[in-house]
């Protein structure tokens, strides 16, 4: 061995240290580190138990675990086959540094490194034993984590991901637990006394074939939390649900609306057999539900199929004698299933009673549920009674009640406060008084079906800036024409206003004509243009006539314009449109003739004066000019040739 000298500026090393030195220091060391390393002192002090085979068996442990005896104990074979039932089913188990278990619970020898069972479940608190209910209730909660990790790895077998798995399993609290009674049940049959929890545990989980159930339900798009409920309410039956779900699909229940069929049709629908199931479908058909429509009444109302016979029949039997007919019957049942299955006998009954109080007999009853059934869904005390409240308190009487319910039967279903109050307030903000607001509402009720910002609001506005209505008068148009709200602006009143507008008319002017008969900007254009031709060419009547008069155009052209012109010109008089065409036929004939009489007289000298100074006056029979009428008879000669 070669000699180093030591170097004049490192001061010279202490000798390398022989083997006794360091076994004294370790030792030394050790003991040390059992005082002072409390975290894993534990751990260290099984390690040195297992190291020193030659030593005494029972060395004296550390001060902090002196209280603590961690001897074998004479029933050391029970407490470990009980703990390897507790272990976990992979096949290694992670480890960290310190950890106490140096081996995997699946090694045979795994009784040198685990703990006794008692020892893993004693109190944190001191150290002290916790009484009999809870190391049973710690035991079961240990065990049952177990038969959770079984499920997950056969998962895993199954080709689930790790996220689908976990989220899944933690729905099936119920089945986890069928599973370990069922796993602890086999240990009293003979094949299977002398395996292990682990084992009985996936054969529970095999034979039962809830992996590839699962994997059936995510093709046939019911999402985890249904399969979750749904595996959770089969109590063990799981063959049930594949049952139940072909079965739904043979009556067109499709997607998604399976889960949500079987969830919430009642916990009693796996138990019911495909004959009972199919005996409900039987009679609704029978009773005029097409057989193509029973998918969309089951997926929108599970709970018809939770209902017995005698159930179902009482609720049929409850409309078929408000006079409905099979028809009606089925009709109402497709446009809302929940009429028929999700409501109470209790609260049916009432809300007819209710509907009742309007003045409907029960007919009229049967047919406004015919054809309005989510009438069904609104509530008396929430809706109806509210609702009445506000409008009684606008004037408005029952039978004004009666006739929204029948006209627009969707109002009593509507909110109040946020619907109709700011509605009605926008009513009174633009002039309308209180009790025409009432009379409004009985003549349209539909107007509070309208959206106040997208449809009412901006119909207002365009009145008055493109129309020509004034402020003073808006509110008027509306009380009197509410329909004129329910008009498009675009494809109706904006078409309207630019064909009045191009016969000459001022928007002023317009805005008046408005005023006056509201309704004008509700007429088709192709109605208007033949009567203004008429009136124009045919009639020659100046455009002033029509914007005195702007309800000429509500007059049918052939019923009553042409018939009483034809009059008028074959007796050569002339009226104003207003008394040409706003009366009866009898007052009609009755002013024509007291013209012709007056017109007799003054021709054979009774009566002296000029007949065409008396055309300003008001009185129709002293509104003749026979100058106009002869020029209108020779034109009228000349179209009709």
């Amino acid at each position: 061995m070669l000699y180093c000298p030591p170097h004049p500026h490192y001061p010279s090393l202490p000798p390398y240290p022989n083997s006794t030195t360091i076994s004294s220091s370790l030792n030394h060391s050790n003991e040390d580190r059992l005082l002072l390393r409390r975290h894993n002192s534990k751990s260290t002090v099984l390690l040195l138990r297992h190291l020193s085979p030659s030593q005494d068996p029972s060395p004296e442990p550390p001060p902090q675990y002196r209280h603590q005896d961690h001897s074998i104990p004479e029933r050391q074979e029970d407490d470990q086959s009980q703990l390897l039932q507790l272990s976990l089913a992979s096949k290694r188990t992670p480890q960290f540094p310190g950890s106490i278990y140096v081996q995997s619970p699946s090694d045979p020898d795994v009784h040198t490194s685990l703990p006794p069972l008692r020892t893993l479940l004693q109190g944190e608190a001191g150290g002290e034993e916790e009484d009999d209910h809870k190391v049973i209730a710690r035991a079961l909660e240990i065990r049952r984590k177990v038969t959770a990790e079984i499920f997950k790895e056969a998962m895993r077998k199954g080709k689930f991901g790790i996220t689908y798995t976990t989220n899944l399993t933690n729905r099936l609290a119920a089945f986890i637990d069928y599973v370990m009674v069922e796993a602890a049940a086999m240990k009293r049959l003979p094949e299977f006394s002398e395996s292990t929890f682990n084992f009985r545990a996936k054969t529970v989980i095999q034979d039962s074939n809830v992996v590839p159930l699962i994997r059936w339900l995510k093709h046939n798009s019911v999402s985890y939390p249904k399969i979750g409920k749904l595996i959770s309410m089969s109590r063990g039956k799981i063959e049930s649900i594949r049952r139940v779900v072909e079965w739904l699909k043979s009556i067109h229940v499709k997607g998604e609306f399976l889960g949500v069929t079987l969830t919430k049709a009642g916990e009693n629908l796996l138990e019911l057999s495909n004959d009972e199931l199919e005996e409900i479908v039987d009679y609704l058909e029978s009773n005029g539900v097409r057989r193509v429509w029973m998918g969309y009444v089951v997926s929108r109302c599970p709970q018809l199929l939770s209902y017995s016979m005698e159930e179902l029949r009482s609720r049929v039997q409850l409309f078929l004698d408000m006079g409905m007919n099979d028809k009606d019957f089925g009709t109402m049942v497709f446009d809302y299933p929940r009429v028929l299955g999700y409501y109470t006998m209790e609260e049916m009954t009432e809300k007819v009673r209710y509907l009742k109080e309007f003045g409907l007999c029960t007919e009229e009853v049967g047919k406004l549920l015919a054809f309005k059934p989510y009438l069904m869904g609104c509530g008396i005390e929430e809706r109806w009674k509210p609702l009445v409240k506000y409008l009684y308190y606008h004037g408005i009487s029952r039978d004004g009640m009666k006739r929204m319910l029948m006209v627009k039967p969707i109002i009593f279903c509507v909110d109040l406060e946020a619907t109709i109050v700011p509605k009605v307030q926008f009513f009174k903000d633009i002039g309308i008084r209180g009790d025409a607001i009432g009379n409004m509402l009985v003549k349209f009720p539909s107007l509070l079906t309208y959206s106040l910002h997208k449809k009412i609001r901006p119909v207002v506005i365009f009145l008055m800036t493109n129309a020509g209505v004034s402020e003073k008068d808006i509110g008027k148009v509306i009380a009197l024409a509410p329909e004129l709200l329910g008009c498009s602006i675009v494809k109706k009143l904006e078409g309207n206003v630019k064909y009045f507008l191009s016969l000459g008319i001022h928007a002023r002017q317009l805005g008046e004509m408005i005023a006056d008969f509201p309704m004008l900007l509700r007429y088709n254009i192709d109605v208007l243009r033949p009567k203004y031709r008429y009136l124009r060419r045919t009639m020659i009547r100046p455009l002033q006539d029509l914007i005195e008069f702007p309800r000429f155009f509500s007059y049918s052209l052939d019923g009553r314009i042409i018939p009483r012109h034809k009059i008028l010109v074959e007796k050569q008089i002339n009226l104003k449109l207003r008394y040409m065409l706003a009366s009866t036929d009898e007052e009609f004939e009755k002013k024509v003739e007291a013209i012709v009489e007056k017109r007799r007289r003054f021709e054979a000298g009774l009566i002296y004066g000029d007949l065409s100074a008396s055309q300003a006056t008001d009185d129709p029979a002293e509104n003749v000019n026979t100058s106009v009428v002869v020029r209108q008879e020779s034109n009228y000669e000349t179209q009709s040739i």
